[in-house]
């Protein structure tokens, strides 16, 4: 005897999940071109789908603005709802994924800054080191408001209790001190005294969205260190530039283009092989600005955790 089952009024009442997979992607890149490319899809394809859903909805979901789009209040209400559970069920999948496969991976979170100046460089080792664990990196400035659903395993920040289930682990305090190229050093012999570094082209570290990283010492707070004022800098002086994007100074840094404040963490590398070169050797410790690893405590993916963890210690020997 077939047993009777009762139409399940909350699945039937679902819009198409194609619908709104195309909707939540136009409403991320704000676009429905872009999301068109994201998608791998035309974007007739998008329109389509977003037709669909707003008559489904009963409900317009989008205006134009210019060649952009922007939510409407609906469309900013099912936004929230969907792309959490789009996040939710992605994140569910690859769990699943992970725990059936014999390689482990692990989500490591950090400053785009500490990605390319520490990362780069040392991952071949702990690649070398720990065959059968993958690394997803996400790189991101406010780590206190990522995506909703997004948990990863490790977070490298200067937030010594980043949130809930976490276990942080002290890295270094902040060494800073003035880098250059020797390129720039060899055609500005006068950089060779703090009082020539104050006077020539300094690229400032902004603090502008960097808050929630809380990492920003800029040249004016550095040169008063070392009884300075950055104001007595003459008329003649080239201008001050300014940028919240650490790789980019550095880049500028490589190119000749000026004098940075080196983290000694980021940019020891760079020194030992000779790129850089401190000018003067005047430097900042700050001993109660720390550096955090920062590690989820009840993790699936415990070994691997354990073995990163260990392997990123190690390299960071408390002094």
């Amino acid at each position: 005897m077939t047993k009777h089952v009762d139409p399940d009024t909350i699945l039937l009442k679902m819009p198409s999940l194609r619908a709104v997979k195309a909707f939540v992607a136009a409403a991320k890149y704000q676009s429905f071109t872009r999301a068109a490319e994201a998608l791998c899809v035309s974007q007739a394809a998008i329109s389509r789908q977003i037709r669909e859903l707003e008559s489904y909805l009963g409900a317009q979901l989008f205006t134009r603005v210019g060649r952009a789009v922007e939510l409407t209040s609906a469309g900013a209400l099912f936004f929230d709802a969907a792309q959490l559970s789009f996040v939710n069920i992605a994140q569910a999948a690859e769990r699943i994924r992970s725990s059936q496969s014999v390689k482990k991976v692990l989500t490591i979170c950090c400053s785009p800054a500490f990605s390319a100046l520490w990362l780069s460089n040392h991952l071949p080792e702990f690649f070398a080191q720990s065959e059968g664990i993958e690394l997803n990196l996400i790189t991101t400035q406010n780590f206190l408001t990522m995506e909703p659903g997004v948990q990863p395993d490790v977070f490298i920040t200067k937030i010594s209790r980043i949130r809930e289930g976490y276990r942080s682990y002290p890295l270094c305090h902040d060494l800073i001190y003035p880098v250059c190229t020797p390129q720039y050093l060899e055609q500005h012999p006068e950089i060779a005294t703090i009082e020539g570094v104050r006077d020539s082209a300094l690229l400032n570290l902004s603090p502008y969205g960097r808050s929630q990283v809380a990492e920003h010492v800029d040249w004016g707070v550095w040169l008063a260190f070392q009884s300075i004022d950055i104001d007595d800098r003459p008329a003649t002086s080239p201008q001050i530039f300014n940028a919240n994007d650490y790789n980019l100074l550095i880049s500028m840094v490589l190119t000749h283009q000026g004098i940075a404040l080196g983290w000694n963490h980021l940019v020891a590398p760079l020194l030992q092989r000779g790129l850089l070169v401190r000018p003067i050797e005047q430097e900042v410790q700050l001993r109660n600005s720390w550096h955090y690893l920062s590690c989820r405590e009840n993790a699936d993916n415990e070994d691997a955790l354990r073995r990163f963890r260990e392997w990123i210690l190690s390299k960071f020997p408390r002094r």
